[in-house]
């Protein structure tokens, strides 16, 4: 257990004065559902072609009532699994754009050739939806060793497609960014750096663009702990992490601002929280125990030793490096 490796974080936060509350939410980060058509080596859902938990009807509905009434909430951040394999995504993402919400889908690329979804590279540029694609290395090799087998191809045809259709390359279309994580246990190289060299490549070898690069660090959960165990790493590991801290970066925490729910309608402080399991301090909340996202404002935040992952270095975040 990382908890039992590693000088505790919230120590760690005392030590250096920092006390980390919430803000106004400003970012609603929804999990519709574990099922997905890849199986990655680094995924802390643990999603996959088998897994059976998908948001429902009334957990979508009771989400539209409660973004109507919040006026600090301004993007809505849909994950997963595969967002896109949920059979209500699209009224998710119709009635949040209705609702005058930036809508964000973190899309794996390949899911846009599943059967089904030919027409939903259209469908998000109609709906002007910001698409945060996962392609962890320009490289055939490297990519596939953490993704599978024909991933790098369908991938690039998939960022191809999304090009034709302006993402990437008009300044009317929405926004076309990437995500790099590492493939093993080390942290991402600066993030602007890695932005040029993802453009060069991607432009060079295959006349692709894109906006964006998100780097994020690795967290120390699921299956990506699993796998640091196997291979004897989880100590080494956790110590970068820790070397690393950074307490700029711990005050640009993501979960300041956002807050995350599940498939089943709990509500947690992050994404990592939620796959841990790791409550809001002090009581377990669903979206049906509150009347208004502003009841959880200027609470604490729960907190674990694989915060650390959040916070080494340049720091991490959905929206990928919080500091200098």
């Amino acid at each position: 257990m990382i908890n039992e490796l590693i000088f505790p974080f919230t120590q760690m936060l005392g030590k250096n004065n920092l006390e980390l509350t919430r803000n106004p939410t400003e970012i609603l980060q929804i999990n519709v559902g574990k099922l997905c058509n890849q199986v990655c080596h680094h995924c802390h859902v643990e999603a996959g072609p088998n897994r059976t938990e998908i948001m429902t009807k009334s957990v979508v509905n009771r989400l539209l009532e409660l973004l109507a009434g919040s006026r600090s909430i301004h993007t809505v951040d849909l994950t997963g699994g595969a967002p896109e394999l949920n059979p209500h995504f699209r009224t998710l993402v119709r009635e949040c754009r209705k609702l005058n919400k930036k809508v964000i889908n973190r899309c794996n690329l390949t899911v846009l050739f599943e059967d089904g979804q030919e027409d939903t590279a259209g469908f998000l540029r109609e709906h002007r939806v910001h698409v945060v694609a996962s392609l962890p290395c320009y490289s055939k090799e490297n990519l596939e060793k953490q993704r599978g087998d024909g991933v790098f191809d369908k991938s690039i045809r998939a960022l191809r497609m999304l090009n034709s259709l302006g993402y990437g390359l008009r300044e009317e279309a929405p926004l076309l960014d990437l995500v790099y994580n590492p493939l093993g246990a080390f942290l991402p190289p600066t993030q602007e750096t890695l932005e040029n060299k993802y453009k060069e490549e991607l432009r060079n070898l295959f006349g692709i663009e894109f906006n964006h690069l998100y780097t994020i660090t690795n967290m120390p959960i699921k299956r990506f702990l699993r796998e640091l165990e196997r291979a004897g790493k989880l100590q080494k590991y956790m110590e970068l992490l820790l070397a690393n801290f950074n307490p700029k970066a711990a005050l640009g925490v993501m979960c300041r601002s956002l807050i995350s729910v599940s498939w089943d309608g709990k509500i947690f402080d992050c994404d990592f929280n939620q796959m841990l399991d790791l409550p809001l301090v002090g009581v377990t909340k669903t979206i049906w125990d509150i009347k208004s996202f502003a009841e959880i404002e200027m609470k604490p935040i729960a907190l674990g030793n694989h915060c650390y992952g959040c916070t080494a270095g340049a720091g991490s975040s959905c929206s990928g490096t919080v500091a200098k």
